[in-house]
């Protein structure tokens, strides 16, 4: 958490912008981009995804590594790049997605987590399928429960939450074209 504070204020100063702006900016109060910076509080996905859509940075490109390195084709589970972790992970398929077209992200909801009462809301098309578990999805006013096998597939510019329902991990694949999560 507290890594995700520091590259919260790094990103922030770099962009020459003070906690009250960024605050102003992403409809959040002062205090939770303190908060935040601070370690003091660990964001939802929801709250985080509005706060670097502030900034105009993606999910992928926060939680990226700061240098690339040589071109890799296959990655071993092991190797995918934690962008988020807690009770939702979101791993994913590469670490350096800049010039990439799309992102494929392995995500595990634990059971009555969700990604925040904010809507998520981001330029760019996604989709899923359910490997295990049940997830809650809504797009817009449409709200779904889909299980194993189920998928989902809309424009990531309507507003929309994720919520696992069940007893039991859910665990999903999905992908974003272009990449903005």
């Amino acid at each position: 958490m507290e890594n995700i504070g520091l590259r919260l204020k790094s990103l922030r100063t770099a962009k020459g912008l003070s906690q009250r702006k960024l605050a102003a900016i992403a409809d959040v109060s002062n205090a939770t981009i303190s908060l935040i910076e601070n370690g003091r509080t660990d964001p939802s996905t929801g709250l985080l995804k509005r706060i670097l859509d502030g900034l105009g940075v993606s999910f992928a490109d926060f939680f990226a590594p700061s240098s690339a390195g040589d071109e890799t084709f296959f990655y071993r589970h092991e190797e995918l790049s934690e962008i988020s972790s807690g009770p939702i992970s979101y791993r994913q398929v590469g670490s350096n997605l800049s010039d990439s077209q799309l992102q494929i992200l392995f995500e595990r909801y634990q059971p009555g987590s969700d990604t925040g009462q904010s809507m998520l809301s981001h330029d760019a098309e996604e989709g899923g399928i359910v490997l295990k578990g049940r997830l809650e999805v809504t797009v817009g006013e449409q709200v779904q429960t889909l299980t194993a096998g189920d998928a989902y597939r809309f424009n990531s510019r309507l507003p929309h939450r994720f919520r696992n329902t069940g007893n039991e991990e859910c665990v999903i694949v999905s992908a974003c074209t272009p990449p903005s999560f």
